[in-house]
């Protein structure tokens, strides 16, 4: 009995324990640019012509998840009947997804940089006893390149869960429970989820996580560092408000621009957390 009371009052350290990062357009690939490609081309393949928006639009789901729906896509419908007399179906998805896998694990080792303010964010959490957990809809041989390439250069979280290793990838919670799984953490209301895709979102949300969407360096906004600094600042302001609203209206508990402003949303979910708040009482 003592034993037991023991570990319950681990629980009086009101403070979050972990947080999970997405992967591309989170934690490296500034805007999300590898996946892309990809896609595009692995369509292309097939004889139809689908566009980066397009693309973009199931970011973040499995990999087999993100091209079947793809397929459902009404302007792809139209170009395959056109080409074949008939719809998709899950033989088609299939053919896609073989040409893809590979296609995906030779990108991603280009793509695999880590998004300016990481590395020092990675940093303070482990100064305060933070673990580093992640999550993404790369199946396991794509992210033995990609944990590789990123390992080299200064990134390796405690912790690394893909699609491919739990039944069902985003929305559904699994990876970031088999996260705290790994990590031994406890409770799910001391984690928090970080990731640039309303998927990402969804799933930190479906864990009883605190969420934080990133809308500069991701998938959303979709531009390479140089393509942002470009940009005119008022439509790029513009852009941005327009990709805050939506992960607000997803139910992100927080929006920033990037990872490099994450370190005080951490501080501020301590607090909340220390004052018996939890993510179901809502946003601030």
């Amino acid at each position: 009995m003592q034993s037991c009371n023991k570990n319950y009052n681990r629980l009086d350290n009101k403070m979050v324990r972990a947080v999970v990062l997405d992967w591309a357009g989170t934690a490296v690939d500034y805007g999300c640019i590898g996946p892309v490609a990809v896609f595009i081309e692995s369509f292309k393949k097939q004889g139809v012509d689908v566009t980066a928006a397009e693309a973009r639009m199931f970011m973040g789901l499995m990999k087999r998840d993100h091209i079947r729906s793809m397929c459902n896509l009404l302007s792809v419908k139209e170009q395959w009947i056109e080409r074949y007399d008939r719809e998709p179906d899950e033989n088609d998805v299939d053919t896609i997804y073989k040409d893809t896998e590979p296609m995906m694990v030779s990108a991603v080792a280009g793509y695999s940089d880590p998004i300016p303010g990481l590395i020092d964010f990675v940093s303070e959490l482990r100064a305060k006893n933070i673990k580093i957990g992640s999550s993404t809809g790369y199946t396991g041989s794509m992210m033995e390149v990609l944990t590789q390439q990123a390992s080299k250069k200064g990134y390796a979280p405690d912790s690394i869960v893909c699609s491919t290793d739990v039944p069902a990838g985003r929305p559904y919670p699994w990876m970031c429970y088999m996260n705290a799984i790994n990590l031994n953490v406890y409770p799910m209301s001391y984690m928090v989820k970080i990731g640039d895709t309303i998927s990402d979102i969804e799933e930190g949300l479906n864990a009883g996580m605190w969420t934080v969407g990133l809308t500069k360096s991701g998938n959303e906004l979709g531009l390479t560092q140089n393509e942002v600094a470009m940009l005119n600042s008022l439509e790029l302001e513009n852009r941005l408000n327009e990709i805050k609203q939506r992960f607000i209206k997803a139910g992100a508990h927080y929006v920033v621009e990037g990872i490099w402003d994450c370190m005080p949303i951490i501080e501020l979910i301590n607090t909340r957390i220390f004052n018996g708040d939890n993510p179901l009482s809502g946003r601030q």
